[in-house]
């Protein structure tokens, strides 16, 4: 996985995909990798070409508008880069998925558009699909994320279970930050159920995070790292967000439920993980 060697942006022409090209830029020149711009267009392709639309020629017009105007894009928005392009009739998330496999790539790099009191709330539905479905890592961010953050990474924080994809979340952050010389911490959430009549948690509260803080320590130890590692309470996105803000982290590296086959969770929590983060995040 790590150094990435093929990356993926895909591109929808929006301010939110074009606020994440630095850093597209920063991953691809770090790792001198190949790079895939992929665009999935339908309908509103019709509109860039003046052809009637009983004209036969009328899907292959726009396909050559769209690749042309994919290539135009990828010549100006990373000048001197090696970069393959892919402009393709169908639904966005399946085709970058299809682009993901044909090209091999290891990471794919894409904005979140949650904007505004409502959309803010939900991830874009090409980001949950990609989230769900992608074959490689996922790196994505939020405008708010984009806007706060740098793409000389500085301190790299991994998120984990105590399960072995927490082992492999480590190993991921680890690599990132030896690449990045940045600082790496380590974070596990215990989100504690609300107290009931039949349950009072707090009194045995002290004794899970005690328990939470063993098991963490031995997972670090046993990969023989030298990182501060730390268990904190309360809901997963929230949590994380007031922690990652506090020490003022530059990436979130977790999982996305691969060991749990998608019941895990952080894999539960990833859409308000991604959503809630003060940083960009890398999903693997």
């Amino acid at each position: 996985m790590i150094p990435f060697r093929r990356i993926i942006f895909p591109i929808d022409y929006s301010d939110a995909c074009y606020s994440i090209v630095p850093f597209v830029r920063s991953t691809v020149e770090r790792f001198a990798a190949e790079l895939t711009l992929v665009h999935a267009y339908g309908a509103e392709g019709l509109s860039f070409v003046d052809l009637p639309i009983a004209n036969p020629d009328l899907p292959t017009k726009v396909h050559e508008f769209e690749n042309l105007r994919l290539r135009d894009h990828s010549e100006e928005l990373f000048p001197g880069f090696r970069t393959t392009t892919f402009a393709e009739l169908g639904e966005a998330g399946t085709v970058v998925q299809s682009v993901i496999e044909r090209q091999g790539c290891d990471l794919v790099m894409l904005a979140t558009h949650g904007r505004g009191p409502i959309r803010r709330m939900m991830l874009g539905s090409v980001t949950m699909k990609v989230l769900h479905d992608a074959s490689c890592a996922v790196w994505t961010a939020t405008p708010g994320a984009v806007a706060s953050a740098t793409p000389d990474y500085r301190t790299v924080v991994c998120a984990v279970d105590d399960n072995d994809e927490g082992r492999s979340v480590m190993i991921a952050g680890a690599a990132m930050a030896k690449e990045y010389g940045a600082q790496l911490a380590i974070v596990h959430v215990l989100d504690l159920p609300p107290m009931s009549m039949e349950i009072d948690y707090a009194a045995i509260k002290n004794e899970l995070v005690q328990g939470k803080q063993v098991r963490l320590r031995e997972m670090v130890a046993g990969m023989n790292l030298d990182a501060p590692h730390s268990v904190i309470e309360g809901s997963v996105a929230h949590g994380l967000h007031d922690w990652l803000t506090e020490h003022h982290a530059d990436l979130l590296v977790t999982g996305r439920g691969h060991a749990q086959e998608g019941l895990g969770r952080v894999w539960s929590n990833l859409y308000s993980i991604v959503r809630e983060a003060p940083c960009p995040v890398l999903s693997i």
